[in-house]
């Protein structure tokens, strides 16, 4: 089991990255816990209660909500500083809705190139059954001043 990355080491390894995406990713009101924080692999849990998100979502958005913070992570940790990920595109099936506990999501790039990063995201339940599985690509362009 992995060690919990504490939101301080989030924010330090995203600095400089996008700060909106640092933002994002780090919502209070998500839940969003970061377990493994590295270009090749990014994994968090969030919480599902009931039939509904604490952010107003029906269940089986806490899947979309999920894979596009992973997804969008990895395009930010892999795209560099000096560039800036953007226009996200997700394609997610879901294999079945998850109504209470926690999800836990796994994220690893399958393509970097120098204008897109494409992330495959497995969503699982506590029990680990599969709940969604999705891939997510991110534009990623240079960074310009005051981006």
């Amino acid at each position: 089991m992995t060690d919990h990355v504490s939101e301080q080491e989030v924010r330090e390894q995203l600095a400089g990255i996008s700060p909106e995406i640092a933002e994002q990713q780090l919502n209070d009101k998500v839940g969003l816990s970061f377990t493994e924080l590295t270009p090749e692999r990014v994994a968090a849990t969030m919480p599902v209660e009931g039939n509904l998100q604490p952010y107003g979502l029906l269940h089986g958005g806490a899947n979309a909500v999920l894979a596009e913070a992973l997804g969008s992570t990895v395009a930010a940790l892999n795209a560099g500083a000096d560039r800036v990920a953007m226009g996200l595109e997700l394609s997610c099936t879901h294999h079945r809705a998850v109504r209470s506990g926690h999800v836990t999501g796994v994220a690893t790039p399958l393509h970097v190139g120098r204008g897109t990063v494409t992330s495959e995201i497995v969503i699982s339940d506590e029990s680990g059954r599969r709940s969604c599985t999705a891939r997510l690509t991110c534009v990623v362009r240079p960074r310009t001043p005051g981006s």
